[in-house]
Parts: C-alpha cells; structure tokens; sequence
C-alpha cells in the first residue's frame, strides 16, 4: 500500500495536482540521472529530470508476497545524458532505479511506486529498453555456483564472450561442450564441466563379462 503524502492526496482529491512520472537512476560509480514522462524538464530531489528522453513505463509485475516482481521501461537515447556508448560499456547494468508520481507544478510533492535494479540496458534502434527487476529479486538468485555437465552462462554474456556479431549467434546453443567447440570455437570459455560423472555412472557395479583391470571405466 502507498503513503500518499497529506497534501498530494489534498491536490488530487481537489482536482489540482498536476502528476507526472519521474525515474531517478543511480549508477555504481554514484552519478545521478533523472527521467520524466512530462512535456518539460523539471528538478525533483534535487536532480534535473529530463523531458526530451521520452521515458516511458512499460509492462510491469508487481508479485504477490516473496515473488521478485520485475518491470521495464522504455524511451529515446539522448546524446548528452544516456548515451549508446555508456549503454554498450554496461555503466547502467545494476543501476538502482528508482520510479516516482510527481507534482510537477510543486515536485517536492511525490509518492514513490516502485524500486529496482536495472538487470539489462539494450539498445534498440534509435532507442532502449531497460529491465528491471525488483527489490526481492536478490531472494530469487543463486547463491554459489552449481556444477554439471552443461555450461551455466548465457549466450553472449561477458562469461560466454561469444559476441552478437558472431556467424552463428541467432542460431542459440544448447549449452553443450560439443556446441561450444564446433558452433562457436569457444571451448576455453566454456562454463561447465562436461567429465562430470552422472547418476547413471555413480549407480553402476560390476557385471559378469566387463573389463576389471582397475582402470577408469571412460578409458
């Protein structure tokens, strides 16, 4: 449930508040950024929101109860601010996100929605389009790393190194070691360990007309 403040909800109740979207985005190396879905710029907590972004709020999933809840956003690259060459270097991937309704005619009247994390900032054409996930996300991630046969990054991610340009990239893999080598000639970068011995190896035994000479049963 939100807290609108006192006089926000007089403003509304009255028919006077003005309401706008406003995002303020904190990046790791602690610069701060402002977005807003009104026709003009305007300063909220102390940072100039900017108009000509054309920010907008996408398809959102609030959750229900530990669920993690994700949204995203969307809007125009701006030359000055979110640039493409930021966006590529990956200076907006865990950036905390912060999404407001905003009293542009008094910004200092507002009523936070929703925070998160932003996961992925791509471009897309002469735009972007960021994911965000919320603040329980962090309950739904591995903690530690499992091992098995298959490779546990993602195609394209920095784990991966298989570029989006690579010949054979929109053919995707199926996270196998031979995949790998072949398709990609990556096998260096590869994530799994694919001797990993599986159930049906540790539940063998001995049978009558095998090979025991006490040497490894891949040999």
């Amino acid at each position: 449930m939100k807290t609108v403040p006192p006089a926000l909800a007089a403003r509304i109740e009255s028919g006077a508040a003005r309401l706008a979207h406003v995002w303020l985005l904190t990046r790791a190396d602690g610069t701060r950024l402002g977005f807003t879905d009104h026709d003009r710029d305007l300063t909220h907590d102390g940072v100039l929101c900017r108009a000509a972004s054309g920010w907008s709020a996408g398809a959102a999933d609030a959750g229900l109860g530990f669920a993690p809840g994700s949204a995203s956003a969307s809007g125009g690259l701006d030359n000055e601010i979110l640039t493409e060459t930021d966006i590529a270097a990956g200076r907006y991937d865990g950036c905390a996100i912060d999404c407001r309704r905003v009293d542009w005619s008094d910004p200092t009247l507002f009523v936070g929605l929703w925070r998160g994390t932003i996961t992925r900032l791509k471009r897309d054409g002469a735009a972007f389009a960021a994911e965000i996930d919320g603040p329980l996300a962090a309950l739904d991630r591995v903690a530690g790393r499992t091992f098995g046969r298959l490779c546990d990054a993602n195609l394209g991610d920095q784990r991966c190194g298989v570029a989006e340009g690579h010949p054979a990239f929109d053919e995707g893999c199926d996270k196998r070691s031979s995949t790998c080598s072949e398709r990609f000639d990556n096998l260096l970068n590869f994530r799994g360990f694919p001797m990993i011995p599986g159930e049906d190896f540790l539940t063998v035994y001995p049978a009558k007309g095998e090979r025991h000479d006490g040497k490894s049963r891949r040999g």
